[in-house]
């Protein structure tokens, strides 16, 4: 993949926040897998006005592609020219949800699978793979107006976003929302299957080398657990009253 080839819809015409105040500055949402970060996110994003970047697909695309063509993801050579090499979009698809097209195809559904879910974290933690994404980030996120969500976006990729907010909750609540997920989608996991994945996503996430998962210092803490999908809108709506 080379930098600078992912798109999203502009609503600046291409301005750089340099070139004019009237931008809107980019908002990161940070915190652990299926923190509500994506579905919150988006919905967030389009009650201020915003566009909506996820950049998790980014890195699950890239991990997709190295499984599909059989790369070794523990060699990061052989990760990062598979990530290097593949032609890569992001668009948005007319609910607002990020739409990921890989050599022509787009592979957004299989994102998610449990195959994906076990290898993301390991290629995500490949210092080339993040060079290139984070680049592609930092230039999208130049326009303005954008709510990005991942896992180093107020420590690594915009750390002087005025507003950080971290969502959390619990491994298992995790676990049983994305259990929900497969169960929707009629994939038949165990519980406790998917809780292990996630405990140990959480470990690698925090615990690698290159922009691990961490609280921003200036971060606002949202946890999850005990409101409801609409009450957390409201709380990072309500967050924005002195930024935008």
């Amino acid at each position: 993949m080379g930098e600078g080839c992912a798109r999203l819809p502009s609503r600046t015409n291409g301005i750089r926040l340099s070139d004019t105040s009237n931008v809107r500055p980019p908002i990161a949402i940070d915190g652990p897998a299926v923190s509500g970060k994506s579905s919150v996110g988006k919905a967030f994003a389009s009650r201020i006005g915003y566009r909506f970047l996820d950049t998790g697909l980014m890195y699950r695309a890239a991990t997709w592609n190295a499984v599909q063509n059989g790369v070794d993801i523990n060699d990061s050579q052989s990760v990062s020219a598979a990530a290097e090499s593949m032609e890569f979009s992001v668009t948005d698809s007319d609910s607002g949800d990020n739409l990921i097209v890989i050599n022509g195809e787009n592979v957004t559904k299989h994102l998610h699978s449990i195959e994906v879910d076990d290898a993301v974290s390991a290629v995500a933690a490949v210092g080339r793979v993040r060079e290139i994404m984070v680049a592609e980030q930092r230039r999208l996120a130049g326009e303005g107006e954008i709510v990005m969500v991942g896992r180093d976006i107020g420590t690594v990729v915009l750390p002087d976003a005025p507003l950080k907010i971290y969502l959390t909750a619990t491994a298992r609540t995790r676990a049983i929302r994305r259990h929900k997920d497969f169960i929707a989608e009629g994939t038949e996991v165990e519980l406790e299957v998917i809780l292990r994945s996630m405990e140990q996503r959480d470990l690698v996430d925090s615990s690698r080398e290159n922009s691990p998962l961490k609280l921003a210092d200036d971060a606002v803490v949202v946890d999850t657990d005990d409101l409801t999908f609409d009450q957390v809108v409201d709380r990072l709506v309500d967050l924005t009253e002195d930024v935008l």
